[in-house]
């Protein structure tokens, strides 16, 4: 029996707009607007009023080809959000229609926006696209991730079908700070090429926006993956660049979880608290 989902199926047009505002020492989710199967169900406080964390939500088992999410988020003056996932993102083959993801995130002064979501795996013969922008005030915040599986190495799949492409920029106080665009189609020579993936299968990407301290850099780069998968970490103007090149989605989060545990302190003052949903 064939498990493996559909070359087609109907297309999913989905957006979700959030707004999150300091009142008083409470960040409060003031608007949650969505359109399709994407969408927060509530405004949680794990580790009490002043954070603000929300779980993003694709109902639909994954995403196929010819749909389209974008997901709109801001965060006001003084406000601290942090955003995540409650599984794996899938991007499923398709016989032709792309799959399109667009992120915008605004971040306003002295506010802090945290976005960790879970692995993303793309499907051998998927036709996925990734766009991030992320616009910060000059004394905002940001740390995120994004972690690529391609293909199901449990199921003993590459990519060899298929296109994915990568969109990413970060502007801090109206000047760029990072851009990154990359894009191959499966079996792309640049997957086995040493300047490129090198053979593996799990890429990712930590960058962490905020004065650095002094000391931060030596002691994340003390840090090293479980799995013994190629990394580095470089410190840029304006922003901490962590890179994972391996075989492990697992030991590429739990490298970043150790990274964000010890950035957070440095960057707000906080001490790291795992999301409830990782573990459930």
């Amino acid at each position: 029996m064939n498990s493996r989902p559909p070359l087609s199926s109907p297309n999913w047009q989905a957006e979700l707009n959030l707004c999150f505002s300091r009142a008083g020492e409470r960040t409060v989710l003031r608007e949650n607007r969505h359109r399709g199967p994407l969408r927060v169900q509530k405004a949680l406080y794990p580790e009490g009023a002043a954070v603000c964390q929300a779980i993003v939500l694709h109902p639909p088992s994954g995403i196929a080809g010819g749909d389209q999410l974008a997901l709109k988020v801001a965060v006001e003056t003084d406000a601290h959000a942090q955003l995540t996932t409650p599984g794996a993102g899938k991007w499923y083959r398709s016989d032709a229609a792309e799959a399109v993801q667009l992120i915008n995130f605004s971040v306003a002064e002295n506010a802090t926006l945290e976005w960790l979501p879970q692995e993303s795996i793309i499907f051998d013969g998927a036709r996925a696209r990734m766009e991030t922008r992320v616009t910060l005030a000059a004394n905002s915040r940001y740390l995120g991730w994004e972690i690529l599986c391609l293909g199901r190495a449990a199921a003993g799949e590459r990519f060899e079908h298929g296109r994915f492409d990568l969109f990413l920029r970060i502007d801090h106080d109206d000047q760029p700070i990072w851009i990154e665009r990359g894009g191959f189609a499966g079996a792309d020579p640049i997957l086995q090429s040493p300047a490129g993936w090198a053979g593996a299968s799990v890429c990712g990407t930590l960058l962490a926006a905020f004065p650095l301290a002094a000391d931060l850099l030596a002691r994340c780069r003390a840090m090293a993956p479980a799995d013994g998968a190629k990394h580095g970490i470089s410190a840029l103007p304006g922003v901490l660049v962590a890179r994972y090149l391996g075989d492990s989605s697992e030991a590429a989060r739990l490298w970043f979880t150790a990274l964000w545990a010890t950035i957070r302190p440095a960057c707000c003052a906080r001490a790291a608290i795992l999301p409830r949903i990782w573990t459930t």
